[in-house]
């Protein structure tokens, strides 16, 4: 009796690995019935970012000029942020113009 409930556990073990493991592939074919696209187009508007980040820094100047710190701090912190994603876009049109990144 407990060899049956044994032999049960595992195919029923086996066909739910196969199952969970072949359903994926099968879900992402039949639910676009067309080509499955990769590369992913990413546009990162550089010149516009710098410039943000110019604003930001001068703008936390006279921030912090007229005595308002934490205004300054919350300024320099928004122009970190979005130099942060000016780093991240850059390094991703050089990774994207690769075949092979590495």
């Amino acid at each position: 009796m407990t060899k049956r409930f044994s032999a049960l556990a595992v195919s029923v073990a086996v066909v739910g690995g196969l199952f969970l493991t072949s359903m994926p592939a099968h879900a992402a074919t039949s639910a676009d019935r067309g080509e499955v696209s990769v590369k992913a187009s990413v546009t990162c508007d550089t010149s516009r970012l710098r410039e943000q980040i110019a604003n930001l820094k001068t703008k936390a100047a006279k921030l912090k000029q007229l005595g308002e710190t934490a205004a300054a701090r919350k300024a320099l912190s928004d122009a970190a942020a979005l130099q942060k994603r000016l780093d991240a876009c850059i390094k991703a049109d050089d990774d994207a113009s690769k075949p092979f990144p590495g």
